[in-house]
């Protein structure tokens, strides 16, 4: 297995959306397996790429798309300064351990220092605890709770397939 030295992180492209795709499904954002070829899917892709207030790169090795990271630029009513959302930060499971996840959150807070943010933030589930440990190592400090309403009956709190608990 290739070790870190050897993955690169870079933008990401158009071709990239049926590994971010499976990245997604891997992760359980209620993505379907199939939308990984579905036309709209990949439109949609390629529009997000674009915006000038998004960003989202690609960690590969030789082969594959190891892991990505989607961030959004926003502004904040309290500073003239944008702030940095990472939306997703995925790393496959294979290649977990191997400092992918760490070199997509550099490079993305270099992009943010560029861009003249004033922070980042992110929101990871509670219950993800290695993803917990994993932020802090790399200096992020937990600063409250996340509060989530559907406004869908289809999807639930975590962006997958609503469930009944009952």
């Amino acid at each position: 297995m290739p070790g870190v030295s050897e993955a690169a992180v870079r933008m990401a492209a158009p071709s990239d959306w049926p590994a971010v795709a499976g990245l997604l499904v891997e992760l359980g954002r209620g993505v379907a397996a199939g939308t990984a070829d579905d036309p709209t899917h990949q439109l949609q892709f390629a529009g997000h790429i674009r915006r000038i207030d998004n960003v989202t790169l690609v960690a590969t090795d030789a082969d594959d798309v190891l892991g990505v990271i989607d961030m959004e630029y926003h502004q904040r009513l309290g500073d003239h300064r944008p702030q940095a959302r990472v939306n997703d930060l995925i790393v496959t499971d294979r290649a977990r351990g191997r400092g992918v996840g760490r070199a997509l959150l550099s490079r993305a807070e270099e992009l943010a220092r560029r861009r003249g943010c004033f922070r980042m933030a992110l929101v990871t589930a509670a219950w993800r605890t290695e993803s917990i440990v994993f932020y802090e190592r790399q200096g992020w400090q937990n600063y409250g709770q996340w509060f989530v309403k559907p406004l869908t009956d289809d999807v639930g709190p975590g962006g997958g397939p609503a469930r009944d608990d009952n």
